[in-house]
């Protein structure tokens, strides 16, 4: 009996679904792939070298600033791609020609970054405080604290899974799902080695245990644990406590969903069974269109042939003028065999009856 492996293969490239597109990523470089609207993909790569970078090597720090820059290069490709449906050029508002007036050519990187900071307060206060509050209401009734806490925990991920559950019912939110879903199915077709085409691809998972959703969920779990051991008396520190916290959550959620991309125990198998559940809400199956968007942001970014030759020890190219050869062969045969059956066929029908010596 062989023992199991342990270890999955890793190719280090993710990414993240825009507006009718993908964005992957591999090291410091991104592609953004769209469909436009006359039908054609536009791809763009550049180079993303963020100012946190000498913090990413440091555990449980790296987390942190990783997530920050996700989101501030994730809001940058979601506006490029929304750029190819805008109907029409609009006018600069008062608040881009403010900004162009107080940082000039910097401007579109600081609006960024308020924007995302804005994101992050109103998640803040949506999954981490209003929870708290909400649960504030049933001290009248529970006096265990223990029991709070967990109630506490219960409203954060149920507000959480309300939210995903009622956002994909708009049917631009449902389509970025879809093309969530190919990102996912991409980056599994070439850990499984296989050859990244369309039927491949869409043979693959389309859920993956290094999910950004899986990191939120991770988050709301990581957070019932933290805020059930550390406690205070004192309402406004709760509140302080929480929002101090986030770092320290996000730090740890980082690190857990850092070991499930690179590790297939059964731990690790039971710690990512939430994650990949809920990804079956955040991810759709993807059609052909959309799943070429995916390979061809992938390709702009991402050697997997090469990959293939390091990792599973083959040439691909040999391996797709096996594969070109067999189908050709297996075709030929088919054709063969039709042929054969249409002769006997034929053959039958005029073949007389001489059985027992007598023909009709």
């Amino acid at each position: 009996m062989t023992k199991k492996k342990t270890i999955d293969h890793y190719s280090g490239i993710g990414g993240q679904a825009v507006l009718e597109g993908v964005m992957m990523k591999n090291q410091d470089t991104y592609a953004v792939a769209v469909r436009k609207p006359d039908g054609k993909i536009e791809v763009k790569t550049e180079e993303y070298k963020p100012r946190t970078a000498k913090w990413t090597k440091l555990p449980f720090i790296r987390g942190v600033f990783g997530f920050w820059d996700s989101l501030v290069l994730g809001m940058k490709c979601m506006t490029y791609s929304a750029s190819f449906y805008e109907e029409e050029e609009e006018e600069d508002t008062a608040l881009d020609k403010l900004g162009d007036k107080l940082f000039g050519e910097k401007a579109e990187n600081v609006l960024m970054g308020i924007t995302v900071a804005l994101s992050l307060v109103i998640a803040v206060a949506l999954f981490m405080l209003l929870p708290y509050f909400l649960a504030g209401f049933l001290a009248k009734v529970v006096a265990n604290e223990t029991l709070l806490a967990l109630f506490e925990g219960l409203i954060r991920i149920l507000i959480f899974l309300l939210y995903v559950s009622l956002i994909s019912l708009m049917k631009d939110i449902r389509r970025v799902y879809q093309y969530h879903g190919a990102e996912h199915k991409c980056i599994n077709c070439i850990e499984k080695g296989r050859i990244l085409n369309v039927e491949n691809v869409k043979k693959s998972s389309r859920q993956h245990k290094r999910c950004g959703t899986s990191f939120l969920l991770f988050v709301m779990l990581v957070s019932i644990i933290l805020f059930f051991f550390i406690r205070v008396e004192q309402p406004v520190l709760r509140v302080v406590l929480r929002i101090l916290l986030i770092p320290v959550i996000a730090g740890i959620s980082y690190e857990i969903i850092r070991l499930a991309g690179r590790s297939n125990n059964i731990i690790v198998r039971i710690i990512s069974a939430p994650g990949l559940w809920l990804q079956k809400l955040t991810t759709k199956e993807p059609d052909e269109d959309m799943i070429e968007v995916a390979i061809a942001s992938v390709e702009a970014v991402f050697d997997w042939k090469a990959y293939f030759k390091t990792e599973f020890g083959y040439d691909v190219d040999d391996a797709m003028e096996v594969e070109a050869e067999s189908e050709k062969i297996t075709e030929e045969l088919a054709a063969e065999t039709a042929d054969d059956a249409t002769q006997n066929t034929i053959a039958d029908a005029v073949e007389p009856d001489t059985e027992n010596g007598k023909a009709e």
